[in-house]
């Protein structure tokens, strides 16, 4: 039998296809949307993409389309707000697709023009731009724009069969490389990024775009949304292919292919984009009416050892990046393990906000997650960032294939099943009630739980093991929790002169046994209360 080469297979299924558009039984699911305007046919294949990022690659960098910027740039947050998608005309609205997409319109904050794209059989069409699928004030600026200004991003919306679909979405792509989901709690929070380009570092952060989308909807509900993208940005293109699952949570497999123009200083991989203002351990007096606010309240690591590591988020002084080194780690991700309402009072739903676990479907090598740290004074600002960089220097003519998987969930989806979790960090005045409090003395008191504990018989004593990168600790003591079952606690005090921070690594152990997982904690002694 005569070998078929690439080529010859294209040519046949292209024939194929065109023999069944032209029969009827092919057409785009999103031509039959009412009123969306489409472009010609044309055949469609991730790897071709791949192959396109890759030449990209070798040439200039050509921004994206940005029309009359002087227009864009007052389409702020009130104006953006009332500029509606008409549902009516949603792309697969009409079906035979399980999840209708509708369209964002340009802003502010979003202001180059993305492509989209239908797929269907190895076939694409693009969706064309119109004024017409918006609704929006009769004087608004945006009425302005030109008839090509294009969309600056999409979102797949329930399942058709849901009497909700019009109003309820399930995940966004908008801006740059962001992109987010709602979790179990059906809550959205953080966020994600296709990629993370020189975060903190020497040179001004590079935000690469998803320039072009390829929407593919899954015929059942049950089934995976297809989304293929191009990144473009002055140093690096990228070619993506994310299977979105939308179970009791939403799961994602990214695969990625990255070719770099130009060296890069920090290069992130699955970067995880949240906000933390302040917590239980680090509220300042009047900060604000409410007891916590943030999105995330962790960083929690599953390394390639097998160590589970809790590092509590901080809103320092300063930008401060924080890297736990590995090799072919099992996964991480941003937490909210806070899910007490008490502990928010807030209409904005911060208990129900997603955790967003990253997990590695291929070995990644050597390299360390990195945690970036930025304050803020309010809780508008994403200022938490967490990714993965290759330990081997990103120069000009690298590239990268990565695949993994994220779950934005309600807890992390792989829970420690021989060690207990960090539930509370609480740190305050030093010393011991009734007795004059000592200066420069932090107390630290530690809760765990989890079924781990029930391994401490009455006659145990487990051991606190705590170390240090400077200072002094003392008055270390650990005990069960009053009135609590499978609670304990661990309580030390920490003497630390000056500014520079402190390093801290703490958990609890049975003889050679780990109880509990590794906390971790970045203090700053002198940070101002």
């Amino acid at each position: 039998m005569k070998n078929l080469g690439r080529r010859t297979l294209l040519r046949g299924g292209a024939a194929s296809a065109l023999a069944l558009l032209f029969s009827g039984q092919l057409d785009i699911a999103g031509a039959r949307a009412a009123g969306l305007n489409f472009g010609p046919l044309k055949p469609f294949e991730f790897e071709a993409l791949v192959d396109r990022a890759r030449d990209m690659s070798t040439r200039p960098y050509q921004p994206p389309y940005q029309p009359m910027p002087e227009v864009v740039s007052r389409i702020d947050y009130e104006v953006h707000g009332k500029i509606r998608f008409d549902t009516a005309k949603a792309l697969f609205g009409e079906g035979p697709a399980a999840f209708p997409v509708t369209f964002f319109h340009l802003g502010n904050f979003f202001p180059k023009a993305v492509k989209m794209h239908a797929v269907e059989r190895g076939w694409s069409r693009e969706i064309l731009y119109s004024p017409d699928y918006f609704d929006m004030p009769e004087d608004s600026i945006a009425r302005q724009l030109p008839s090509d200004s294009g969309f600056a991003g999409f979102k797949l919306h329930e399942s058709r069969k849901r009497s909700d679909w019009k109003t309820q979405d399930w995940i966004a792509f908008l801006g740059a490389s962001y992109f987010r989901a709602i979790g179990e709690l059906n809550q959205y929070g953080l966020s994600a990024r296709g990629l993370a380009v020189d975060v903190a570092a020497p040179q001004p952060e590079e935000f690469p775009d998803f320039t072009e989308f390829y929407i593919e909807s899954a015929e059942n509900a049950e089934d995976p949304v297809i989304i293929s993208a191009m990144l473009d940005g002055p140093s690096v293109v990228g070619a993506y292919r994310f299977s979105l699952h939308r179970t009791e949570a939403v799961v994602m497999e990214v695969e990625q292919h990255i070719f770099l123009r130009k060296d890069i200083y920090r290069l992130g991989i699955a970067p995880i984009v949240s906000m933390f203002w302040y917590a239980e351990y680090n509220r300042r007096f009047r900060e604000d009416w409410r007891p916590e606010i943030h999105d995330s309240d962790g960083l929690a690591i599953w390394t390639g050892g097998g160590e589970r590591l809790w590092r509590p988020l901080n809103n320092p002084d300063r930008v401060i990046t924080s890297s736990f080194l590995d090799e072919n780690p099992r996964g991480f991700g941003l937490l909210q393990r806070d899910r007490n309402f008490e502990h928010y009072l807030d209409g904005v739903h911060y208990d129900k906000r997603p955790t967003l676990w990253c997990e590695p479907l291929s070995p990644w090598g050597e390299g360390a997650v990195q945690l970036v740290e930025i304050p803020t004074n309010d809780e508008i600002h994403d200022n938490i960032g967490a990714f993965w960089v290759p330990k081997a220097p990103a120069v000009a003519g690298n590239a990268y294939s990565f695949n993994y998987r994220l779950f934005w969930v309600d807890q992390e989806p792989y829970p420690a099943e021989n060690v207990a979790v960090n539930t509370a960090t609480r740190i305050g005045r030093g010393g011991q009630p009734g007795r004059a409090r000592p200066e420069g003395v932090t107390k630290f008191m530690l809760e765990f739980a989890g079924e781990a504990l029930d391994a401490i018989g009455p006659d145990d004593e487990p051991e606190a093991v705590i170390s240090t990168s400077r200072g002094e600790i003392s008055y270390v003591f650990n005990e069960p929790v009053p009135d609590t079952k499978r609670r304990w606690r661990i309580q030390f005090d920490l003497a630390a002169e000056g500014a520079e921070p402190v390093e801290m690594r703490v958990y609890l152990r049975l003889g050679d046994r780990p109880l509990t997982e590794t906390w971790l904690y970045q203090f700053q002694p002198e940070f101002p209360a």
